[in-house]
C-alpha cells in the first residue's frame, strides 16, 4: 500500500518541499512551521482557513518565484525544515527508551472523530479534540500508534443563529483535495478498497491517511460510486441521529476498522476503543480467531488480552443502545462465522435492565483494561457497571481512572510561550509534565504576565468584532444579531467564558437564573462584567436548541446593554481564541455527570482562572487557590446554585479583578493565574495521561473479571 503525496508543478525547486510540509499536520502545533505559510502569502493564508493545502493550489506562480529568491523566508524556511526531519527520524523518544521492548509493536486507536484542524472538520467537540491531542501526543512521544476513523463528506454542521435565535444547521461538502488527506493507494495505483458485511449488503470503504507527525490516521470514506446510494448515505454526516444508519456506522468504524489495518499490514497487539462507537472492533477480532480454528471461550480470552477501552461519559443517553431486532438484522450472517446461536452472540452486549444491545456493555465485556476519563469519572462508572460484576464490591469494579489532558504545544498561546521560554527556562516545552518546572512561573513579573493576558484579549474581542461585521456583510442581520454577536463588549470588563457543548446537563442558562440580579453585576458602571458565550446543540436535540435559543434572546436583550455575547460557529480555532483570551472559564454542568472536560484545562494552562462546579476534571484539579468552586445545593435547586455563582462574582472575582495597584496590575488576580498555571499545566497535559495510558494499559495486562455475559 502506498500514498503519494500531489504534486504542485508551480513550486519551484528550491521550495518543492512545502508541500511535503503541508501534507503533515506536525505543522499545526509548531509555530515556526506555520510562521512559514503565513509569510508564504498571509492574505491567502487567512482566506484559506490556515489550509496550506488548499494554499498551495491558490497560490499565484509570481508570489512563489519572489518568495523562493527571499533570504529571510528561505532560512526559516530551511530551518523549520531541518527541525521537521529531526522530529521524523529521531528514535531518541520517551517510549523508546520507557518501553523498548513494545517499540515495533503498533497500538491501533478507534475514534468516531479526530479534530485534528479546521481544515478538516469531522469533529463535533469534546471527544475529537481528544483523540486528536491523543495523536499528537503519541507522535511527540514516540508511542506506535495508528489511528482509525471515519471521512464524513458533510463532516458536522455549521452553525448558524437565526434572529429570534434559533440554532440553523448548514451542511457543506467537504472537498478531501483541498485538505491534507492523502488517498490509499494498492500497489499498481489504484485505490484501496476494503470490504465490509453489513446485513444482507456488503459495503465497500476506500480509505485516507492523516499524517499526524509520526502517527497515521486513515479515515474510512463510504461514499464512493462502488457502493449503492443507501450505502453512501450512511457516510454523509458525523453522529447520525437515525438508530439504523447510527449502528452501520458503528459497524463499518469497528468491524471495517479492523479489516482496514489488516489489509494495510498492521498487527496490532492493544486495540484501544475511545468509546463504544467502536466497540464492535471485537466481534471482528473474535471472528479472525473463530478462524483459526479457536473455540469461543479461548476467543474470549485473547480478545481480552488485546482491547483496551476508555467510557467518557456517566450519561446514560451516550451510551448507543439498539433494539435487538436490528443488531439480529445486521449481524445474523456473522453468528456462523463465530459458531455462535443468536442467544450467546446478543447477550455478549445485552443489556439485563433494558434488554437493548449495549455497546458500552459490550466493550466492557471485550476488554480486560477499561478506564474512566478521571477521577471522579471512574468512580461513577464503578457504580454505574457494578451490575456487570456482581460477586464484586463497587470499589472492586475493574474500571481504573486516567484524567484526561491537553496537548501543551496546542493549546499554548505563542505569546505565552515566548513568557515560558524566558522564565520557566528554554526547555520547559520538552519537560512540561514535570510538576517542578512549573514552580519557576512565579518567577514571571507581575506586569508582564498580565500584560500579555490583556494582548490575548484585545485579540479574543478583535476576532469577535471581525466575526459579526463579516457576518453584517455577508446577510440582513437585525441590530439586535449584531449586539448578540458582542459588537459592544468592553476589553476593559471582567470578561467571563462559557464555550461548551449545549447539552442540557452542561446548564449554560444556570447563569440566567436570576435575570435581574444578573443584570446589576454586570451593568455596574464601575466594575463591568460581561460573558461570552459558545457552542452547538446537536441538530436533534431540541432541549439543548432551546437552552441556546434562551441564551441568545438574552444576549441580544437590551436589558443587558450588549454585556452577554454569543460567538457563533464555535470550532477549535474559536476555541483557541477563547481559551486564552477571556479572564475566567465558567463550568456549570450538573454533577456528577460531567466526566473530565478539557476545555477548563485549556484555559488555566494560559492562566485564566476557572469558576467551575465540582465534577469531571476540577474536582481534582481545584486546590482552593487557582480558580473557584460552585457548591452544588443538596436539594439540586438549580435556583439556589446559581445564588452561590452570584456571591462568588460579587464576593470574591469581581473584588480581586478590579483590585489594581497604582501601576494598574491587579496583583492578587495575576498570583491566581500563576497559580492555575502551576497546578496545572503538568498535571493536566495529555503527555501524562499518555505515559499512564502506557504504563497502566498498554504494557500491563490485569487478572481476569470482566462483565460475564449472560447465560440464555
Amino acid at each position: 500500500m502506498k500514498t503519494e503525496i500531489p504534486e504542485f508543478p508551480q513550486l519551484p525547486a528550491r521550495i518543492a518541499r512545502l508541500a511535503e510540509l503541508a501534507y503533515n499536520l506536525w505543522w499545526s502545533w509548531n509555530p515556526d512551521a506555520r510562521e512559514v505559510f503565513r509569510r508564504l502569502d498571509y492574505t491567502l493564508w487567512r482566506n484559506t482557513h490556515h489550509n496550506p493545502v488548499h494554499m498551495l493550489d491558490l497560490i499565484s506562480p509570481e508570489r512563489l518565484t519572489f518568495i523562493a529568491e527571499d533570504s529571510q523566508f528561505l532560512k526559516l524556511c530551511d530551518s523549520v525544515l531541518a527541525r521537521f526531519d529531526q522530529y521524523l527520524s529521531s528514535t531518541l523518544n520517551w517510549f523508546t527508551k520507557s518501553h523498548g521492548e513494545l517499540h515495533k509493536s503498533p497500538i491501533a486507536y478507534f475514534c468516531a472523530e479526530f479534530a485534528v484542524h479546521n481544515c478538516i472538520p469531522i469533529y463535533s467537540g469534546g471527544l475529537g479534540l481528544l483523540a486528536a491531542d491523543t495523536c499528537k501526543e503519541a507522535s511527540d512521544l514516540g508511542i506506535p500508534l495508528v489511528a482509525i476513523g471515519f471521512f464524513y463528506p458533510q463532516g458536522y454542521f455549521r452553525q448558524r443563529i437565526e434572529a429570534d435565535g434559533r440554532q440553523k444547521a448548514l451542511y457543506e461538502a467537504v472537498n478531501p483535495e483541498r485538505t491534507p488527506l492523502l488517498s490509499v493507494l494498492n500497489d499498481d495505483g489504484s485505490r484501496l478498497l476494503v470490504s465490509v458485511p453489513v446485513g444482507e449488503r456488503t459495503i465497500k470503504v476506500a480509505v485516507w491517511k492523516l499524517q499526524v507527525g509520526r502517527v497515521p490516521i486513515y479515515l474510512m470514506d463510504r461514499n464512493i460510486p462502488e457502493n449503492d446510494p443507501p450505502a453512501n448515505d450512511l457516510s454523509m454526516r458525523l453522529y447520525a441521529a437515525d438508530p439504523y444508519f447510527r449502528l452501520q456506522q458503528e459497524i463499518l468504524l469497528g468491524i471495517g476498522g479492523v479489516r482496514v489495518l489488516r489489509a494495510l499490514g498492521y498487527t496490532p497487539t492493544v486495540f484501544h476503543l475511545n468509546e463504544g462507537h467502536a466497540a464492535l472492533a471485537g466481534f471482528e477480532l473474535l471472528r479472525e480467531i473463530a478462524q483459526s480454528g479457536s473455540g469461543f471461550e479461548d476467543g474470549i480470552e485473547k480478545v481480552l488480552d488485546q482491547i483496551v477501552f476508555t467510557t467518557h461519559t456517566p450519561v446514560k443517553a451516550g451510551h448507543d443502545e439498539y433494539p435487538l431486532q436490528m443488531v439480529e438484522e445486521s449481524f445474523h450472517r456473522f453468528w456462523a462465522e463465530l459458531g455462535l446461536g443468536r442467544e450467546r452472540y446478543l447477550g455478549l452486549g445485552q443489556d439485563s435492565n433494558t434488554g437493548a444491545f449495549s455497546m458500552t456493555i459490550l466493550a466492557l465485556r471485550l476488554a480486560a483494561r477499561t478506564n474512566g476519563v478521571s477521577k471522579k469519572h471512574g468512580e461513577v462508572s464503578r457504580g454505574m457497571w457494578h451490575s456487570l460484576w456482581p460477586d464484586k464490591k463497587v470499589d472492586e469494579v475493574p474500571i481504573i481512572s486516567i484524567t484526561n489532558g491537553v496537548h501543551v504545544p496546542t493549546w499554548t498561546a505563542p505569546e505565552l510561550a515566548r513568557l515560558y521560554d524566558q522564565f520557566v527556562g528554554a526547555e520547559w516545552l520538552q519537560q512540561h509534565d514535570d510538576p517542578s518546572i512549573w514552580e519557576r512561573v512565579f518567577e514571571i513579573p507581575d506586569e508582564k504576565l498580565w500584560e500579555t493576558h490583556l494582548l490575548l484579549k484585545r485579540k479574543l474581542l478583535n476576532f469577535i468584532r471581525k466575526r459579526a461585521r463579516r457576518r453584517w456583510l455577508e446577510q440582513s442581520v437585525s441590530s439586535g444579531q449584531m449586539v448578540g454577536f458582542g459588537v459592544l463588549l468592553n476589553p476593559e470588563a471582567l470578561t467571563i467564558g462559557f464555550a461548551r457543548r449545549f447539552a442540557t446537563y452542561k446548564r449554560a442558562t444556570l447563569i440566567l437564573s436570576d435575570r435581574e440580579r444578573l443584570k446589576r453585576i454586570l451593568r455596574d458602571p464601575w466594575k463591568p462584567v460581561q460573558i461570552i458565550f459558545a457552542g452547538k446543540a446537536h441538530p436533534d436535540d431540541e432541549p439543548g436548541k432551546a437552552q441556546l435559543q434562551q441564551i441568545f434572546e438574552a444576549c441580544s436583550s437590551p436589558e443587558f446593554g450588549g454585556r452577554l455575547a454569543f460567538l457563533e460557529e464555535y470550532d477549535k480555532h474559536v476555541a483557541h481564541h477563547l481559551v486564552q483570551g477571556v479572564d475566567v472559564w465558567l463550568n456549570t454542568p450538573r454533577p456528577p455527570q460531567e466526566a473530565s472536560g478539557t476545555s477548563g484545562q485549556k484555559a488555566a494552562l494560559n492562566g485564566i482562572p476557572n469558576c467551575s462546579a465540582l465534577d469531571g476534571w476540577w474536582w481534582e484539579g481545584y486546590n482552593g487557590m487557582n480558580g473557584w468552586a460552585i457548591e452544588e445545593d443538596p436539594g439540586g435547586d438549580d435556583a439556589a446554585t446559581a445564588n452561590g455563582v452570584y456571591e462568588i462574582l460579587e464576593e470574591q472575582i469581581i473584588p480581586t479583578f478590579y483590585a489594581r495597584d497604582a501601576q494598574g496590575i491587579p496583583g492578587e488576580w495575576v498570583r491566581i493565574m500563576k497559580e492555575a498555571i502551576r497546578s496545572t499545566a503538568a498535571v493536566f497535559s495529555a503527555r501524562r495521561m499518555l505515559k499512564e495510558y502506557a504504563e497502566k494499559l498498554y504494557s500491563f495486562v490485569p487478572a481476569r473479571g470482566h462483565g460475564d455475559a449472560e447465560e440464555n
